[in-house]
């Protein structure tokens, strides 16, 4: 393998591991906070939808990400009501979700454009485009760095680099901050934050919000960015991919960008099977290919996760003492 395949490999885990990468960041927020959250790809899915939509419509991407983020919210919402107010089973809840975002969101764009479930191909305004940084065309003819930045720094979408801001700025809110710390107290040991005056409900509800948000952008961002519109079941499991990333990172946001970047190369590798069988010196067939991600992710959470320890009070519905 050259050095050109290479950066063309890195510059796919990047696109790839994006939406896993924001999509883990929501569900670090949410179970730092108490709340198991498996709807990340339900929320992800409608976010998509919504993003789509609302973009071949308004022919306005910003417009089409403020939608998808406004869905996501909609059904964190949901979620909050469900484990949060009525205290109900938060796998349930989460489960729940996934199902009604996989049927409602072919429903509602079968009904709206009628393409069977997809909405129109978006073209100029109606997409983010990559954004090529300063001195990229500059810096490309210098030995080693310069394609590199070239071609796997520059050339992104504006959400791709709002991402990786996302890890320093997750990290400075739950470390740095009074509502960080509270965050993670209430993770622990909600009683003793109640105790101490502070609500445990708003903390959980903000908590979700927050997830909604990262989750709509998730969302929006496979729609707008890495294609060109929404398609039936077009997350195809990178909630769940992004729950494993979670899990492997130990709830920590450095380890999370390491994490989803792992999961976003066995993504890059899938897409190039003359790479691998280059490598392994054998045809590989592709539906193996297109498994591969997937059945690396098991192999990292049996193997080489050690010891991973939640949040002591995640999962479970708090019942304030009288």
């Amino acid at each position: 393998m050259d050095y050109a395949t290479l950066l063309q490999i890195l510059d796919s885990t990047v696109r790839l591991g994006t939406p896993l990468l924001l999509a883990c960041l929501a569900g670090l927020f949410s179970e730092r906070s108490g709340i198991f959250d498996i709807g990340l790809e339900g929320k992800m899915l409608a976010a998509a939808m919504a993003a789509g939509a609302v973009s071949a419509l308004s022919g306005s991407v910003w417009i089409g990400l403020l939608a998808g983020i406004g869905a996501s919210l909609l059904f964190s919402a949901l979620h909050g009501l469900a484990s949060i107010t009525f205290r109900g089973n938060q796998l349930i809840s989460g489960v729940a979700l996934n199902f009604l975002a996989s049927g409602l969101t072919v429903l509602i764009a079968q009904a709206m454009f009628g393409q069977g479930g997809r909405t129109p191909p978006l073209m100029g305004p109606e997409r983010f485009n990559p954004i090529v940084l300063p001195f990229a065309e500059a810096l490309r003819g210098v030995p080693g760095f310069g394609p590199f930045y070239a071609e796997v720094v520059s050339g992104h979408s504006i959400l791709v680099y709002a991402a990786f801001v996302a890890v320093p700025l997750t990290w400075w809110i739950l470390f740095r901050t009074r509502f960080g710390l509270r965050l993670r107290a209430v993770g622990e040991n909600p009683a003793a934050v109640d105790t101490a005056g502070v609500s445990v409900v708003g903390l959980r509800y903000a908590a979700l919000a927050i997830t909604g948000i990262l989750c709509g952008v998730a969302g929006a961002y496979m729609s707008t960015a890495l294609q060109a519109g929404f398609g039936r079941e077009m997350t195809a499991g990178r909630g769940y991919i992004a729950l494993a990333a979670l899990i492997f990172a130990k709830w920590r946001p450095w380890q999370a960008l390491g994490a989803t970047m792992l999961f976003g190369f066995f993504q890059a590798l899938a897409l190039r099977p003359d790479v691998v069988e280059a490598v392994m010196g054998m045809k590989v067939p592709v539906p193996a290919l297109d498994a591969l991600p997937y059945v690396l992710t098991v192999i990292v959470l049996a193997g080489f996760v050690g010891k991973a320890i939640p949040p002591r009070a995640g999962g479970e519905p708090y019942v304030k003492e009288r």
